[in-house]
């Protein structure tokens, strides 16, 4: 497997300079091979000067964030990250990779979740090259092959949570989206080992039912919270008479038998679980008739 490898440059501005001096002297060399009518001092001028304007295609320049991968005829030679104006070998060709972070949001993609239900859902994915030799040469277009990929672990994540769930236990895409949303990160980032790419932040920006069935499932979403509510509200009334019942025992407020006990209970258990305030009743009578 190709990988970076470090491939140093000379630095543009003194070989320029170089290259300056010595077409001046090439030039005048010329010039006096012409003037003296020698052929061999003429010929070896104009041959410098050849030289020197082929030189003059080894000049690149490397902005920041940016490296340049040098081949020579076909043959990976290295990577340079050193910015500027640099120079080296004119028939090394030298492609540019950019080193800066990009991000894009995929398409909506409509997939089914655990549970089955189909549901719409997109996301952000922020990413950037590190081995600028994988991304030129293990891959045909790191850029599109970003892109798939993502999509491709958006879909396999999707079908392993369910939209929504009411037990905290157990994840799902709509409540516990840092989980997904590294769920999702690691998933594209072992896609992208072979690219040498690395996700820097991956999360759901979009998610929601089909269309189709969005209206069923909002009732359901409805009619399980009303569930999941009136289970709270249960338990905590069932706590609130065991302990008013332990504490008038305790404190020996008043004697209660079985029948009063489960007449209590059940009154208690309608203040408690009631959706409107209860209309309390004065007994001014006593406690039992005779």
């Amino acid at each position: 497997m190709i990988r970076d490898k470090v491939k140093g440059t000379l630095p543009g501005g003194p070989v320029l300079l170089a290259i300056l001096v010595l077409a001046g002297v090439s030039f005048y060399v010329v010039t006096v091979g012409a003037r003296a009518q020698d052929a061999t001092m003429a010929i070896g001028g104009s041959v410098g000067l050849v030289l020197l304007l082929i030189m003059l295609g080894g000049f690149f320049v490397v902005n920041p964030n940016e490296a340049r991968v040098l081949q020579l005829f076909g043959s990976y030679v290295g990577t340079t990250r050193d910015n500027g104006l640099r120079w080296a070998n004119p028939f090394y060709s030298k492609r540019r990779v950019s080193l800066r972070v990009v991000s894009f949001e995929s398409a909506r993609l409509k997939v089914n979740d655990l549970d089955g239900n189909p549901i719409e859902l997109g996301a952000i994915v922020v990413w950037r090259v590190t081995d600028a030799a994988k991304a030129v040469f293990q891959v045909d277009d790191y850029v599109q092959y970003v892109r798939v990929q993502a999509e491709a672990a958006l879909r396999n994540m999707a079908t392993s949570y369910p939209y929504d769930a009411h037990d905290d236990k157990q994840i799902s895409l709509r409540g516990h989206t840092a989980a997904i949303a590294e769920h999702l990160k690691t998933e594209i980032q072992e896609r992208m080992a072979l690219a040498g790419v690395e996700i820097v932040e991956a999360r759901i920006s979009h998610l929601a039912y089909s269309p189709e069935i969005a209206q069923a499932m909002l009732q359901r979403q409805q009619a399980s919270a009303i569930i999941a509510a009136r289970q709270k509200i249960v338990e905590g009334a069932v706590g609130m008479v065991e302990m008013a019942l332990a504490r008038l025992a305790q404190h020996g407020v008043v004697q209660l038998d079985e029948e009063r006990k489960a007449a209590m209970v059940s009154n208690l258990l309608v203040v408690l679980c009631g959706e409107r305030n209860a209309q309390p009743v004065v007994n001014a009578g006593t406690l039992y008739t005779g």
